[in-house]
């Protein structure tokens, strides 16, 4: 899809982990705009040209806010430190992340249309890091061959991690890395991948970390070829013609087609970005395609609803953990 619901950041290797539950998901109930049974889902009621910020998911309620993923990197974190204390290496992991910008937290649906505030199109066009902080990236902590090994579970003065890699801490537990410091077994993958079983997949049979979004990326996708957005973009797509747009067939197309790339808050991105929001409220496209993401999400938590209670629980368990932790 072209446009996503966030998630945590994961390092590449937990990304790749992940890969064969999305693949998964992406399969189960069909393709294009139909849900189970082959028939586009009624749509509840469709507001006018809502506020991003207004806009509540199924889903939502399955995912994390920006404030909860940091706080769960917080906890990833003092995890990963503990572990690393256990053989005797003061380290402190770095943040993931900024805190957020202003208005960050109560607009998660921000970027699922593109762009659709007409006041941040006016005064910023498609520059979505507009007024939020960048801070200096942190340097890499200085550690000694032993420490690294620790950290990543690979033998001093290697790069690759050996030994096996659990998917869970419940199966960690039993597993040999083949790597020991200073008398210890290290955890499979080291105290990285430690911190976030312990986190994210205590137990064998956790549910995916990634399972809520792959769902919600499901429903995008579905959505967007549902009839009734099909036929609001056919008539974005041509109010953006009459203002000398042309060819854009969706929302998550404009930067690349009309080459803003280079300058996504110059005058230009400015004009495209004005005439994009007024076409989109002229349609109503972001009412009628929220009520269409919805109906599909709200498909999608029927039909996996004993999975999604089982990853609620975690969920919470998770939040139990960070209360005791930070």
């Amino acid at each position: 899809m072209s446009s996503s619901p966030r998630r945590p950041a994961l390092t590449t290797a937990l990304l790749a982990a992940t890969a064969v539950l999305l693949a998964g998901c992406s399969d189960g109930g069909g393709g294009g705009g139909k849900g189970k049974g082959g028939a586009e889902p009624a749509l509840g009621p469709v507001a006018t040209n809502p506020a991003t910020s207004s806009i509540s998911l199924p889903m939502d309620a399955y995912t994390d806010s920006d404030a909860e993923v940091r706080k769960m990197d917080a906890v990833q974190a003092r995890l990963i430190e503990r572990c690393m204390a256990r053989y005797g290496f003061s380290y402190e992991a770095p943040s993931k992340r900024p805190a957020a910008g202003s208005g960050a937290e109560a607009d998660r649906h921000r970027d699922l249309f593109g762009e659709a505030d007409p006041e941040h199109a006016a005064a910023y066009g498609y520059d979505g890091d507009s007024g939020v902080p960048r801070p200096a990236k942190p340097a890499p902590p200085q550690l000694s061959e032993s420490a690294s090994a620790v950290l990543f579970g690979t033998r001093p003065g290697e790069n690759a991690p050996v030994g096996p890699d659990p998917m869970s801490q419940e199966e960690a537990d039993k597993a040999d890395s083949g790597v020991e410091i200073g008398g210890q077994k290290v955890p499979a993958g080291g105290c990285l991948r430690e911190g976030y079983r312990k986190l994210y997949a205590p137990t064998k049979g956790s549910v995916d970390l990634l399972f809520s979004f792959g769902l919600a990326s499901q429903a995008h996708s579905r959505a967007q070829e549902d009839s009734r957005v099909v036929a609001a973009l056919k008539s974005w797509s041509e109010c953006m013609g009459k203002g000398g747009y042309g060819g854009v067939a969706t929302p998550y197309a404009v930067i690349e087609k009309l080459g803003l790339q280079e300058d996504k808050g110059g005058p230009k991105a400015i004009a495209v970005a004005t005439r994009d929001v007024a076409c989109k409220r002229e349609v109503n496209l972001v009412g009628i395609w929220a009520a269409a993401e919805s109906a599909y999400q709200q498909q999608l938590v029927e039909e996996h609803a004993e999975t999604l209670a089982q990853y609620k629980k975690e969920r919470d368990a998770r939040f139990k953990l960070a209360a005791s932790l930070i």
